[in-house]
Formats: structure tokens, sequence, C-alpha cells
């Protein structure tokens, strides 16, 4: 039987899900990374109490850099930085793969800078 058919084989513990430090964060700034393999965007983000953290996000489909600034995005916050090219990403931007592009994942309305999603 596979994983699709039997979900438990694939559950991840709750615990682990508890480790991750997810927040909202509004993007400050967003720069075209043109020295990339894959066209990305580099992020400027304020989480608030946790601080602006940087980070890449392979997004240019969708999204151009002036749509971007100003966005509430959802992001976790605690994963080790993570050299792209030469710029060091400090958080990873949650999307959902889709034809066309990767969609971001915000807020409905606008909540306070670095709120923690639970």
């Amino acid at each position: 039987m596979s994983a699709k058919n039997n979900p438990s084989e694939n559950c991840a513990a709750f615990e682990n899900f508890k480790k991750l430090d997810i927040r909202v964060g509004t993007v400050l700034e967003a720069v075209p990374a043109r020295d990339l393999h894959r066209p990305a965007h580099r992020l400027r983000i304020d989480f608030g109490s946790v601080g602006v953290k940087k980070s890449s996000a392979q997004i240019t489909d969708r999204y151009s850099a002036e749509d971007l600034v100003g966005m509430q995005v959802v992001a976790v916050v605690n994963f080790p930085p993570k050299q792209i090219g030469k710029f060091m990403s400090e958080c990873l931007v949650l999307g959902i793969p889709e034809a066309g592009g990767v969609i971001l994942l915000t807020a409905e309305r606008t909540v306070t800078n670095g709120e923690k999603v639970s």
C-alpha cells in the first residue's frame, strides 16, 4: 500500500510542526535577482519583534518586485541561513506551486508583523 493510500505512513509528528517558527511579515524591499540561474526576487521582510530578514524567492512568474512591496507574506523564520548565489537567505517564504507560478501564502486580513502561525 502506498503512502497515498495510507496517510499514516507519511505522517509527521505534531512535535515536528511545533519546532517550525512560521510568522507573518511585510515585504519592505523586493529586488530582481539577475545573477541567479533561476529567476527570483531578493526580499527584505519585516517580522516585527523577530526583526528584518532576507529571503530569495522564485516567484517572478506571478509577482513583480513592485507588487511585493507592502505585501504581507508567511514564512518559516527559524531555518538556518542558506547561501543562494551571492545572497544569504534567512527565511523561507511559503507558497503553493501552480501552473503559471507560485502563489504566495498571505494573511486574509492585515495582521501585526511577527504574528506566529499556529
